[in-house]
């Protein structure tokens, strides 16, 4: 038997409660990865694609990869259904090392900047409908420090939906599954509306004639500088540049794996809600960027006038789902846009701010965090972890803006899903005879090709974002020294 499974049960006399079935596991893996950036990030992907063909294609990649990571990590949710998700599959398949430095780069980039990221694209939304709120309203100065409207909006959203958690999973999973279900049905609509009604000939014309035409449109200060044609290996460059964008509106679908622990049968169900979510993300984000692509033309002007002379890639404020509404709705599109995205990025935190506290919980137990956070409050729910996270979260929400604390959460991502993957190699050795109720669909092949896939677009993101990128490397390696602190400071 694993030790991580007697590592993270509680000892409180407080146990947690399995409340979580098949579709509120699903509902968990959906509202988790839809958020606000399949409505924003096909405008930067267009940019630095210059092709329908291409832009399609990357997202198909992505998806891809998503579904099959999905599949593998289905095997390791079998073997190990238990709190911390991740954080449990690193320590068994390494060492308890390899865990930590999991555990403590999500808790400093990883799900802390996604939920900061997340709020911030709320508040920006939220202030379509009330300008006050806006980044542009600053509130007060701190040494320097410029709090707008949007930031202490976008740190009050994170403070209501901490508190709704700290109540029980009970009350997170009925959040979670309303507000998934509203913006699963919304995009839905707007898919089907933008294909049937707001479709375009001459945007179809132009985009077709033109699909597979890949370019690289630089921009500076506003204005474009220079637009490189793309092909050979420059073109895969572009492609993994690009899927920064993808990748990060795909994330989050292994969150329903830290809260192993309070899903029922989790040796099926999560296994089962990994697939189904994933299955229906991609298909509908795929679909969304086909409602683009037959509404808007691809290219366009940072100077033109309206969302047809502006096109896909410079789309006001990269918002492409506003552009593409606009042709359903005319006016009002923006105000409805604004309306589904604050759903979709309030149901989404709701998820992150849920099952991040697992894994922060999990290694309380293995006293390898603060120990407050490896207790359960009242309702069954790690409260303090909760309210570490909240706190720390909107901090982030003070520092960087939304596209940094994009870049640093993606390549740190993608190592640590690298690195999970091949542990399905180094378990099948270390664990032969381990009770497998499921296991990798398409081993070895479809679990090494994603290896090898990550790891391309990690190395690409490394050459062509190393602002961004280098310092997610830097945060993920401090983790060694404060491991071998955090184990000796436990000793005594």
């Amino acid at each position: 038997m694993s030790s991580t499974s007697e590592a993270v049960q509680p000892q409180e006399g407080t146990q947690f409660k399995r409340e979580l079935k098949l579709l509120d596991s699903t509902m968990i893996v959906i509202g988790s990865m839809i958020g606000s950036g399949i409505f924003i990030v096909s405008a930067d992907m267009s940019r630095t694609l210059g092709s329908p063909g291409y832009l399609l294609l990357t997202w198909l990649i992505t998806g891809a990869l998503t579904v099959i990571g999905a599949l593998s990590y289905g095997e390791l949710a079998g073997m190990m259904p238990h709190v911390g998700g991740l954080y449990a599959y690193l320590k068994e398949s390494y060492s308890p090392l390899f865990g930590f430095l999991y555990g403590w780069t999500s808790f400093l980039v990883i799900q802390t900047g996604t939920i900061a990221a997340v709020a911030v694209a709320f508040a920006k939304f939220t202030s379509v409908l009330i300008p006050s709120l806006g980044e542009g309203n600053i509130l007060l100065t701190v040494a320097g420090l410029k709090i707008s409207a949007a930031q202490v909006l976008a740190i009050a959203s994170i403070a209501l939906l901490t508190y709704i958690n700290t109540r029980g999973v009970r009350q997170g999973k009925l959040v979670q599954n309303i507000f998934t279900i509203t913006k699963t049905l919304a995009l839905i609509g707007l898919i089907i509306l933008g294909i049937l009604i707001g479709r375009n000939v001459a945007a179809m014309h132009v985009n077709f004639a033109a699909f597979w035409n890949a370019s690289w449109t630089h921009v500076a200060d506003g204005k474009i500088v220079l637009i490189q044609s793309l092909s050979g290996p420059m073109l895969l460059a572009a492609i993994g540049v690009a899927s920064v964008g993808s990748l990060f509106s795909s994330d989050a679908w292994y969150d329903i794996t830290f809260a192993a622990g309070e899903v029922v049968s989790p040796r099926k169900t999560i296994p089962l809600s990994l697939l189904f979510g994933t299955l229906t993300v991609t298909l509908l984000y795929i679909l969304a960027n086909v409602a683009y692509i037959v509404s808007l033309p691809l290219a366009g002007s940072p100077a033109g006038h309206g969302v047809i002379a502006q096109g896909i890639q410079f789309a006001a404020d990269d918002r492409v789902g506003t552009a593409a509404a606009a042709m359903i709705f005319g006016a009002p599109a923006a105000i409805i846009m604004a309306i589904l995205i604050m759903i979709s990025t309030f149901g989404c935190n709701n998820g992150l701010i849920l099952s991040g506290p697992r894994v922060y919980y999990a290694m309380a137990k293995d006293r390898l965090f603060f120990q407050g956070t490896g207790k359960l409050n009242a309702k069954s729910v790690p409260g303090t972890a909760l309210v570490v996270q909240g706190v720390w979260a909107s901090l982030l929400c003070l520092s960087g803006t939304y596209s940094d604390l994009l870049d640093y959460v993606i390549f740190a991502v993608l190592v640590f899903f690298i690195l999970t993957i091949a542990g399905i190699f180094v378990l099948r050795k270390k664990r032969p005879d381990a009770e497998r109720p499921y296991k990798a669909f398409g081993y070895p092949i479809l679990p090494g090709l994603y290896i090898l896939t990550a790891a391309a677009i990690a190395v690409d993101l490394l050459m062509f974002k190393p602002a961004y990128t280098w310092p997610g490397v830097i945060i993920v390696l401090l983790g060694i020294p404060v491991y071998f602190i955090w184990k000796k400071t436990a000793k005594n």
